[in-house]
């Protein structure tokens, strides 16, 4: 069906085309029909969270928690919601949303366009008691004087309503944002945060950009590790541009889709080398299949996020996806995605 309808989607200007696509799915999530039954083979856990398949989805989808049932229903093993900030804003003028379908791939300069802290707990609470695994992303206000005191807002505010949560300190749409990453405005940010938790058993992600240097990824390592960081998300999107097709390539902001996936699973690398297999690894950045997901589990990855790719292919992705990723892990004799976790590192 997506097929057919692509053309009809692609006529509207992407932001418009997404916020159809939300609409749609708040109005149909009851007549979704649930995806099927996953095969066994794909159940895995990650920091605790015990996942039906590896499969997830990124944040930026559903920046309000509008829909993320709908999307565990079309066969997601989680979703990711978000980014969600302390006050509402409205993020960066349009257009800010560019497909680069030559590339099959998306520049955004949203700004962490969002509803608010308070609309996102409205929302985790409706849901509250459902089956399924829904994370929550936050970021902070772009005028904000004290940034890590919005994360912290965020943790204390929603960290009790979701599966886990995520910090995002690599967006390059909202400026100065990721100075976070650097040694001690990290550090100071993870004992804030990991404070602002206290007892809570919900797991805590900290979201990476790929665009790093060598010593990025053992300071970045060390200080998650050192914190009580239960795991990293690799990556985000990219500031970096290389060769594209598109009209739209010289589009200020963040590149994610298909170019982004080498530079995002060599970010991957630099944070297994890190850790030496100690933090578990989240990928994302420009998967768009099952041999991509697997490559990126091979590669030390724990669980695989995408977004870009359902721009181009569609809700039917997930599902192939999965069956491809099965199809994978059998053919080299692997019982679990936890034994092919890092399989090919070191060769």
């Amino acid at each position: 069906m997506f097929r057919s309808l692509r053309p009809l989607i692609f006529a509207l200007d992407p932001e418009t085309a997404h916020g159809v696509t939300l609409a749609a799915l708040r109005a149909g999530a009851a007549l979704l029909p649930g995806a099927a039954a996953d095969d066994p083979v794909l159940r895995t856990s990650v920091a605790g969270l015990d996942l039906p398949n590896p499969v997830g989805l990124a944040a930026g989808f559903d920046k309000d928690v509008m829909v993320p049932d709908a999307m565990l229903r079309l066969g997601f093993g989680f979703v990711e919601c978000g980014s969600v900030t302390p006050r509402p804003q409205a993020g960066n003028p349009r257009p800010r949303l560019f497909r680069l379908v030559e590339d099959g791939a998306v520049i955004n300069r949203m700004g962490f366009n969002n509803l608010g802290l308070e609309h996102a707990v409205v929302r985790l609470q409706a849901r509250r008691g459902r089956p399924g695994i829904v994370g929550i992303n936050l970021g902070a206000n772009k005028d904000s004087e004290d940034r890590s005191a919005d994360y912290v807002a965020g943790v204390r505010a929603a960290a009790a309503l979701a599966s886990y949560v995520t910090v995002n300190i690599s967006s390059p749409n909202t400026p100065g944002l990721r100075a976070l990453q650097d040694g001690a405005a990290l550090a100071d940010l993870i004992a804030r945060v990991v404070a602002a938790r206290g007892a809570l058993n919900v797991p805590m992600f900290v979201k990476v950009a790929p665009d790093l240097e060598p010593e990025d990824f053992e300071t970045i390592t060390r200080a998650a590790i050192d914190g009580g960081i239960d795991g990293l998300i690799v990556s985000n999107t990219t500031i970096s541009r290389p060769p594209l097709a598109s009209r739209h390539a010289g589009e200020t902001g963040g590149l994610s889709g298909a170019p982004l996936a080498p530079l995002a699973l060599a970010a991957l690398r630099g944070f297994v080398r890190a850790s030496g297999g100690a933090l578990p690894l989240i990928a994302a950045g420009g998967i768009a299949s099952g041999a991509d997901a697997y490559t990126r589990i091979r590669a030390g990855a724990s669980a695989v996020q995408l977004y870009s790719a359902l721009v181009y292919d569609g809700p039917g992705l997930v599902g192939r996806i999965k069956a491809d990723l099965a199809m994978l892990l059998r053919r080299d004799g692997f019982a679990t995605v936890g034994d092919a976790v890092g399989a090919s590192v070191g060769r």
